[in-house]
């Protein structure tokens, strides 16, 4: 019985540890979409159209 209760510690340090990496790629992927938001950052869009 003690194999078991070490396995399920593991397991939920496991799934812990999983759960915190996607959140914080999750999070990186948030802040490299926003990037994109300033037109003025754009180069196509300072071209003169005359």
């Amino acid at each position: 019985m003690e194999f078991f209760s070490s396995a399920i510690g593991t397991l939920q340090t496991l799934v812990i540890a999983l759960g915190a990496g996607l959140a914080v790629w999750g999070v990186i992927n948030l802040l490299e979409g926003y990037g994109n938001d300033n037109p003025g950052a754009n180069v196509r869009g300072s071209e003169r159209s005359n």
